[in-house]
């Protein structure tokens, strides 16, 4: 009987997946990245999604996430990004930044579970995402700017 409960304990502590996925500890690096907004500086943790797997998955099924958390996806190269919001639960604020971390444009309050596109209008490399208000709530606009220095490898 005890090796019973050691066992249904040692499931219950496991991390929880989620539709069969891993829990984004798990499947993404984490860094920091600071937003130089109209008045002030503001420090998120964010998950990098760096390869397409990553970028496919993004923050589909989160049901919430902390208020200075974001994800961030990484591209090679600038060009139109197009995103939606298939599976997530949660509203979004969508920054689309180029190369040099100026914002090219912001997609706020986005609809969950949406498949509608919701595109740069500019090339960009980078998408931010959001809690939804975000951008809002602390004057973040196109004339603020990500900085994100990746560790060298």
């Amino acid at each position: 009987m005890t090796s019973i409960r050691a066992l249904l304990l040692a499931i219950w502590l496991l991390p929880l997946s989620v539709n069969g996925q891993e829990p984004l500890e798990q499947a993404f690096e984490s860094d920091v990245l600071v937003i130089v907004a109209r008045d002030a500086c503001y420090r998120f943790d964010i998950y990098l999604a760096l390869n397409a797997q990553q970028q496919r998955r993004g923050l589909m099924f989160v049901r919430e996430m902390p208020e200075r958390t974001g994800m961030l996806f990484v591209y090679p190269d600038a060009n139109y990004r197009s995103m939606w919001m298939r599976n997530t639960y949660i509203s979004l604020d969508m920054v689309f930044a180029r190369r040099d971390g100026g914002i090219a444009n912001i997609a706020s309050d986005t609809v969950p579970l949406s498949e509608k596109s919701i595109t740069s209008s500019e090339p960009v490399s980078f998408v931010l995402e959001l809690n939804a208000g975000t951008a809002r709530r602390l004057s973040i606009d196109e004339d603020s700017r990500l900085i994100w220095e990746p560790a060298l490898q």
